[in-house]
């Protein structure tokens, strides 16, 4: 399906970019989807089966937000993307800006001011085998959707979490800060949380340490210290660095620790955080009452916070 963009003309490094003016993918379930250098309907997005992405799920991606029409942590994103990308030898073909640019202009085609956000590199097109120099060129793919809260009515009521017997693949094996396509650890965690009725996931290491959600950083408050792991056995989350930043600016207590079951059952209050979780009160971890049984006072603080931020910072969309 061609597009005839109405030119208000944007260009950067060797790729013309139209803006729209007044005219915007507005159909929620056709918007449009960027694909090495094309915009498309997503119900016409494509990917070759020999991209290694979709065989081997060799490749990277971001999850990111937008809120009232500013993009919130996208330098941070972006840069968090590119130091996957060289963690696994993908050397992405254009450089960041490029890379921003790409992403408001998707959002601006779609018309959207607040949204959810992906983009993704996959190590591209190659044969049926491993080898990742059968891949000529990398495939960089952008899609953006809208997207309210995760949970849902839980953030009022907090969320009910289970520990499960899948532990997070060893830093050594493949480092959880390496934001892969490879998320299968994660799945089956999720798989597991399911099957015993749990709202979220809790990964320990092969220590047994606390590691993180299938998809979120995990804090605890003891005694009115703010506590989370280290980064080593988990994904160094930009919101885990925004709620790091708050709790110091409000001055309140903070260790970054190992945790582990313990910590957890006689935390006074659990939360975890994440760009698409954003902050989410825990209440109930392996059937054990966290606290009083509702979200605490300084996980409400933060989340209050952290709303007041999304509201005036970031990136514009519309300039």
């Amino acid at each position: 399906m061609a597009l005839n963009p109405i030119p208000s003309l944007k260009s950067f490094a060797n790729e013309t970019i139209f803006s729209y003016t007044c005219h915007f993918s507005t159909m929620s379930d056709n918007l449009l989807v960027y694909i090495n250098g094309e915009f498309v309907p997503e119900s016409e997005a494509k990917i070759s089966i020999f991209d290694h992405g979709f065989l081997y799920g060799d490749g990277v991606f971001e999850g990111i937000r937008a809120y009232n029409g500013k993009v919130f942590k996208l330098k941070e994103h972006i840069d968090r993307l590119y130091d996957s990308a060289k963690a696994i030898d993908l050397q992405i073909p254009i450089g960041k800006e490029e890379f921003i640019e790409i992403i408001l202009e998707t959002l601006r085609r779609n018309g959207l001011r607040d949204a959810y956000i992906r983009p993704i590199v996959t190590r591209g097109v190659g044969d049926l085998g491993l080898d990742p120099r059968k891949c000529s060129k990398p495939s960089i793919i952008v899609i953006t959707k809208p997207w309210g809260k995760l949970y849902g009515d839980l953030y009022e009521k907090g969320l009910t979490a289970v520990t499960v017997g899948v532990r997070r693949i060893s830093f050594d094996a493949l480092p959880p800060n390496i934001k892969s396509l490879n998320y299968l650890n994660n799945i089956l965690a999720k798989i597991e949380a399911n099957a015993k009725g749990g709202d979220e996931a809790i990964f320990l290491d092969r220590n047994g340490y606390v590691s993180e959600g299938s998809g979120d950083n995990i804090f605890i408050v003891k005694n009115g210290v703010v506590m989370t792991p280290p980064t080593i056995n988990n994904l160094k989350g930009i919101t885990r660095e925004v709620v790091i930043e708050l709790v110091k600016k409000l001055n309140i207590p903070f260790r970054e620790t190992n945790l582990g079951l313990y910590d957890l059952y006689t935390a006074d209050e659990v939360f975890v955080t994440g760009t698409a979780a954003e902050i989410a009160p825990i209440v109930v971890i392996d059937g054990r009452k966290i606290g009083d049984g509702r979200p605490g006072e300084v996980t409400k603080k933060l989340m209050d916070e952290f709303r007041k931020l999304t509201e005036t910072e970031g990136v514009p969309i519309y300039e």
